[in-house]
């Protein structure tokens, strides 16, 4: 058994909508967009994938990354890559899943991120323009 004082929970509060046959990912109604830009949708997809994946190593119902991908239908080092998303800081999470703040960066860029301290990403993410 883990430790609890040693785990750190990132909570999300998100809305799931269905919207022409599709799901969709709302902010919180207290949150405003700026400049009315929104978010590409396949960083937030990706971003989800991430964590779920995550989710399914840390709590045993996956025993490696392999599993993970033969149930996925892709390939496991296309699985390692992305599950570093979810190791992005929490404030560039905030900013790219409830603020929906466009990234500066590539979705591959935003993966290498990941590797950065949690310190630098934040500028790394949002002021490359």
């Amino acid at each position: 058994m883990t430790d609890s004082t040693n785990t750190i929970r990132v909570v999300i509060p998100l809305t799931i909508r269905k919207r022409n046959g599709r799901s969709k990912i709302l902010p919180p109604d207290e949150v405003i967009l700026r400049d009315g830009r929104t978010q590409d949708p396949h960083v937030l997809r990706a971003l989800a994938r991430a964590w779920n994946w995550r989710r399914q190593l840390e709590s045993g119902a996956a025993s490696t990354i392999q599993d993970i991908a033969a149930a996925e239908k892709v390939s496991d080092r296309f699985v390692s890559r992305m599950m570093r998303l979810a190791y992005l800081s929490p404030e560039v999470l905030e900013h790219l899943v409830i603020r929906r703040a466009p990234p500066a960066l590539s979705l591959n860029d935003l993966v290498a991120v990941a590797d950065q301290p949690w310190a630098e990403q934040m500028e790394i993410v949002f002021e490359a323009r």
